[in-house]
């Protein structure tokens, strides 16, 4: 309303302003014109300052009745690389077990199941969500629920599978029962998306209903869809499937047999509908007989926060290799000259090894590693579920018997060349772990897949004292530091002594060069490295050269009583025992320092 007053004194304003020319008089702006102009121009600084505090985030979610997750973990995975989904939620996973688990192309699984014959539930989270997972719930083979942080917001990724339109009454209740405290449990001010197989019919039109579900559903609403749209009024959730106008090909969710409806929902509170740009049924997959996936698009304004700079570091352990090692040793010399002494201070020397691993070792991105989890995911295979794939697109648009057969056997394929390729791909593994080298890749297999089947592995998110979930950086960085203060500088009761130690004022015997040899020998190579950024690798490398300039430097610090200042810091990480694994009680810490000190 303001604007448009101003925009009508601006244009009146200009008429006066050429009439006043024309006669030579000067026109003065008074005081209510000048203050409009003030606020509206005050506005739109606010605007501007706004804009650049949030940014937009859009996220892709999905839901598919899978039918089984034996043997399409891969497939599924493609599918959501290929449609760019960000999280899925699944259904009728019928695995047994309450685990998480890589299933190739950066894709984590969580799922949960009490019985590998029916039901389970799960949800794929891509690889950078993975990390930000806070909590995962499952309550149920046939409900459960990963609470993200994504950009500092809350998002509750609910999966849920409804019995059948067959099952008794009582287990009807008892889902419908379970669901309601699920989403009840979750605070307001966190967002709530449900992907889910209900088993029900909304139905076409929303005359009565129009603040959950929308006009464009498929057929006729039946008791199981009366108690979808119920649940979605108690709890103030939308359907958000039918607020989108789509051909019946893209709103249709199940076909069997003839027969085409509307079975698999995704919802939404209703105050976060307008975050949601599309949403419609992809009609051109084959990871699933009957089902069809379901995706949306929700896009969230999010406080603007600073990126955090992946820390690249010197590939130390190519050192092993004694190519490497020898490339080292020659840049060394290089440096050093035809003398081959180090400096006698300590900060030229580590500046000379750091320069010179940077050089020949090189540095890492400073990026995880993609999963290896399914490395047999070879071109023949995804040859193969490409053939399925057009097999299943002419089977849905022309139904012959001809098509239906061509289309069993190309599932038959797949399903042939994927446990071809298995079988070569573990024969292989096996071997290889046979060897003397193998017993160590052995132990690191076993801890990554042991570190893979937790829900959270890396976090990032703590609580507070009262078990809050802390979400900003400062936060969690000052309750650590409270943590750490109060467990390391705790008094404890000590006896009292009555004799003082003795003490000894003989000379001290300088360092010898076969003690350094000695201590050398004993360090452990594959330790993670202090602030210096030295390892012990390095000395090793470098043989005597390293042991003249090591034992000189000892006896200096010997003689002067101060060693250098970068070996008087260390690095605190926590390292989790057991429990809650979001409370800092729950952590040990563990200090990283020299290794050229500790020799």
């Amino acid at each position: 309303m303001i604007v448009q007053i101003y925009l009508y004194l601006q244009k009146k304003l200009s008429i006066i302003h050429c009439l006043a020319k024309k006669k030579g008089h000067t026109l003065v702006v008074g005081p209510p014109l000048a203050l409009i102009t003030a606020h509206i121009r005050g506005r739109l600084v606010r605007r501007k300052r706004e804009k650049m505090k949030n940014r937009s985030v859009s996220l892709k979610f999905g839901t598919l009745n899978v039918g089984t997750m034996t043997g399409k973990s891969r497939e599924i995975a493609d599918v959501m690389e290929r449609r760019r989904v960000d999280i899925l939620c699944v259904q009728e996973t019928r695995w047994k077990g309450s685990k998480a688990r890589n299933i190739g192309g950066g894709y984590k699984l969580f799922y949960h199941g009490s019985d590998g014959k029916r039901n389970g539930v799960g949800v794929i989270l891509k690889e950078e969500y993975v990390r930000n997972v806070v909590e995962v719930k499952r309550e149920s083979d046939r409900l459960m629920c990963v609470k993200v942080e994504v950009e500092g917001e809350m998002i509750n990724v609910v999966s849920g599978y409804a019995p059948q339109v067959g099952c008794e009454l009582e287990e009807k209740e008892k889902f419908w029962k379970e669901l309601d405290w699920m989403v009840e449990s979750i605070p307001r001010r966190e967002r709530v998306v449900i992907g889910a197989d209900l088993n029900g019919h909304v139905g076409e039109g929303n005359r009565g209903d129009e603040e959950v579900i929308g006009r464009f559903g498929v057929r006729e609403r039946n008791v199981e869809g009366q108690a979808v749209v119920d649940f979605a009024k108690r709890m103030e959730m939308a359907v958000v499937n039918t607020y989108f106008q789509k051909k019946e090909e893209h709103r249709v969710t199940y076909k069997s047999g003839g027969r085409s409806t509307q079975i698999d929902y995704i919802l939404c509170r209703r105050c976060n509908l307008r975050e949601i740009r599309d949403c419609k049924v992809v009609a051109g997959e084959s990871v699933a007989k009957q089902h069809r996936m379901v995706v949306c698009k929700m896009t969230m304004e999010v406080t603007k926060r600073k990126r955090v700079k992946t820390e690249q570091k010197i590939k130390w352990w190519k050192l092993r290799k004694e190519t490497c090692c020898e490339d080292f040793r020659k840049e060394v010399r290089a440096v050093l000259g035809s003398v081959e002494i180090f400096p006698d201070d300590w900060e030229t020397t580590a500046a000379v090894m750091r320069e010179t691993g940077r050089k020949v070792l090189g540095m890492s991105s400073g990026q995880r590693k993609e999963d290896k989890e399914t490395w047999w995911w070879n071109e023949e295979i995804q040859e193969s579920v490409q053939r399925k794939r057009l097999a299943k697109k002419r089977w849905d648009s022309d139904r012959t018997e001809e098509n239906r057969l061509e289309y069993k056997e190309r599932t038959r394929e797949v399903k042939r060349e994927v446990a071809k390729a298995k079988q070569k791909a573990y024969e292989e593994l096996y071997e290889s772990l046979e060897t003397k080298e193998g017993e160590k890749e052995l132990y690191r297999l076993a801890r990554q897949r042991n570190q893979a089947g937790k829900d959270v592995q890396q976090v990032r998110l703590i609580k507070d004292r009262e078990g809050n979930v802390i979400t900003s950086e400062e936060s969690v960085l000052r309750r650590w530091k409270e943590y750490f203060e109060e467990l390391l500088n705790e008094e404890n009761e000590r006896e009292s002594r009555n004799e003082e130690p003795e003490t000894s004022r003989k000379k001290v015997d300088q360092v010898r060069k076969d003690e350094v040899r000695k201590a050398l020998k004993r360090m452990k190579s594959g330790k993670s490295v202090g602030p210096d950024d030295i390892p012990v690798e390095v000395w090793k490398c470098l043989g005597e050269v390293a042991v003249n300039f090591l034992t000189g430097l000892f006896n200096r610090i010997l003689e002067t009583g101060k060693m250098p200042d970068e070996w008087r810091k260390s690095v605190l990480v926590p390292i989790h025992k057991k429990g809650d694994a979001q409370s800092c009680n729950n952590y040990r810490g563990i200090k990283l320092m020299s290794h050229t000190m500790k020799i």
